[in-house]
């Protein structure tokens, strides 16, 4: 008999070589308990994300998030997933919430949220946003150039 551990590891790595069929076939024989941890949470979220499934993303996030609300990746991909459903005010709300209590927020949740102001129209709010993080980590210029969410800043950042 394998161990719950031991699934999730092979979840994991079929998650590592994008074979998500094999990973979420990894955690069907696990019992709810097990699954509602938060390493088995984190990963359902990871499996998730990689396959598009967004109402799932924003099932399972907030169940992660009530765990660890410092925690930084279940609010990014909580906030994504709504994003990729169009729920973009709801994906502001959440990822702000989430800023407020993450320790030591990445640039890239104020990169997130520059791109939910621009996607709702607060154009000044998201170049200030956007500002901040290319301050913070240059390297973030060339993907805003790249990303059609900042598509209305008609930027240049040469």
């Amino acid at each position: 008999m394998i161990s719950p551990e031991k699934h999730l590891a092979y979840a994991v790595g079929y998650l590592a070589l994008d074979l998500h069929p094999q990973a979420r076939a990894e955690l069907t024989d696990l019992s709810p308990e097990f699954l509602a941890t938060p390493p088995a949470l984190q990963l359902r979220v990871e499996i998730a994300m990689a396959s598009n499934a967004w109402n799932e993303v924003v099932e399972l996030a907030p169940e992660l998030v009530a765990v660890d609300n410092t925690a930084e990746r279940p609010w990014i991909a909580w906030a994504y997933a709504l994003r990729e459903l169009q729920r973009i005010h709801e994906a502001q709300e959440i990822l702000f919430t989430g800023r407020r209590l993450i320790t030591d927020p990445d640039p890239i949740v104020d990169y997130n949220l520059a791109c939910y102001a621009c996607l709702l129209g607060e154009l000044d709010d998201a170049r200030m946003l956007l500002a901040d993080v290319c301050a913070r980590d240059p390297a973030w210029r060339e993907i805003a150039l790249a990303d059609s969410d900042l598509t209305a800043l008609d930027l240049d950042l040469t």
